[in-house]
């Protein structure tokens, strides 16, 4: 392999594509040759050992792509001359060391960096948030501590509109000369090399190609993180993919997480979240995959159209929930469900009951009113009717009054008559006599 590549005439080689083969070994340390070399794309292969120092002399390179291989060691500071570095790929290995600062420093050109499946530990280097271009952040899958930057809102490109028809595409011309390296043959006619980038969505492996330019996603997942979510990740507008799931942060959801429009796919699943969710994620339109499982939210689940389109999955995990999508339902909802259809009928037969009286009130009570005060007559005959009816009453309640007195005054003399009775008898022979 090593014979093979050496013969490469350097001054041809603008790009370089070996992907998925069964390539292994560890690189030649040859590339300090291939000045022109603007794309190297050795993906999915058996790769291994460190990557060659001499890879920084190629200052011409705008991609790399060495995921899916088994390549070791910490990444070589020389990289930081590669300064029109666009892609930077390198998933799926065994890199370790903490992520390099001068990433952030000396690769300001950077759209795509992915660092995801490696052994990289430490913490997030604030210098990552001096990427103005970057549109895809995935530092998931390693063992990342500390907090996450609260610089993030710099990462500008995030909050731009993207471009449909924004394809990266790098083009390649045959050489004057041509010769046989095994199967490999240089000179081939002249073509375009088209810029793919591989992302984590919705849990499944996509290329994106003709996406890239729309595509905007931070993917910080299976790290060990801890602290808050910064609010500051809520002003990146055009984001579509935010996933920090399976770390240790706490705190709460943003209350601005609806400032989102755009986001696609939300994962804050396997942390330790609390408070309730945020009534902003009703705004979230696009939003049509949702994940906050297994934290400690409690609260009642806001509803819109997008979110009642969720599995419950979405909210297992999170026993203070409560809503139609989880089993825990509302202490009001409770109370509404616990009724049986009888109560329900009964319920609804009251409310339409007083509804009527209220109304044949109001009806009854405007209506003769507003007669009385539009009707001079019928108001003097009103009235007259009162007074009459109070006169009736007078005289009813006098007579009343008067027979009561008199059945009292007949009562008390009864009364007295029975009491002084006993004076007028005798005894007589041992028996009562009159």
């Amino acid at each position: 392999m090593s014979q093979q590549l050496q013969l490469i005439k350097a001054e041809a080689l603008t790009f370089l594509d070996l992907s998925s083969n069964s390539l292994a070994g560890v690189l030649p340390d040859c590339s300090v040759h291939w000045q022109a070399l603007k794309v190297l794309n050795l993906a999915n292969n058996s790769f291994s050992g460190g990557i060659p120092r001499t890879f920084g002399s190629l200052s011409s390179l705008e991609s790399i792509n060495l995921s899916d291989n088994k390549f070791s060691g910490e990444l070589p500071s020389s990289l930081k001359n590669c300064s029109r570095l666009k892609h930077l790929d390198l998933n799926n290995n065994k890199f370790s060391g903490n992520i390099p600062a001068w990433i952030g420093e000396n690769l300001s050109s950077l759209i795509h960096l992915s660092l995801q499946s490696n052994e990289f530990k430490g913490r997030i280097p604030v210098s990552l948030c001096q990427l103005a271009n970057i549109r895809m952040l995935d530092l998931s899958l390693n063992t990342i501590s500390g907090t996450i930057p609260l610089c993030l809102n710099n990462l500008t490109a995030m909050s731009q509109k993207g471009d449909s028809n924004y394809i990266i595409k790098y083009d390649y011309f045959s050489s004057s000369e041509e010769g046989p390296i095994g199967d490999l043959v240089l000179g081939l006619e002249s073509g375009s090399y088209i810029e793919k980038a591989w992302v984590r969505w919705k849990g499944k492996i996509c290329k994106c190609e003709k996406s890239l330019g729309l595509l905007r996603s931070i993917n910080l997942a299976g790290n060990k993180l801890v602290g808050k979510i910064p609010d500051e990740i809520t002003s990146l507008s055009e984001l579509v993919q935010l996933n920090l799931s399976g770390n240790n942060l706490i705190g709460f959801i943003p209350k601005t997480i609806g400032h989102l429009k755009k986001l696609e796919s939300l994962d804050l699943s396997k942390n330790q979240l609390s408070d309730q969710i945020p009534a902003s994620m009703v705004d979230l339109n696009f939003l049509n995959c949702l994940n906050l499982s297994y934290n400690n939210l409690s609260g009642r689940i806001p509803l819109s159209t997008q979110i009642q389109t969720m599995e419950a999955s979405a909210f297992v995990g999170n026993l203070a929930l409560c809503g139609p999508l989880v089993t825990q339902q509302y202490p009001e909802d409770d109370a509404t469900q616990s009724q049986s259809p009888e109560d329900e009928i009964e319920d609804e037969f009251n409310k339409w009951f007083y509804a009527g009286i209220g109304f044949g009130f109001f009806i009854g009570f405007w209506g003769v009113f507003a007669t009385l005060l539009s009707k001079r007559s019928w108001r003097h005959a009103y009235f007259r009717f009162l007074d009459n009816l109070k006169d009736s009453l007078y005289v009813t309640i006098m007579l009343w009054g008067a027979r009561s007195q008199r059945k009292l005054k007949k009562l008390e003399a009864t009364t007295t008559l029975e009491v002084a009775a006993p004076d007028l008898w005798t005894v007589d022979s041992g028996r009562w006599q009159t």
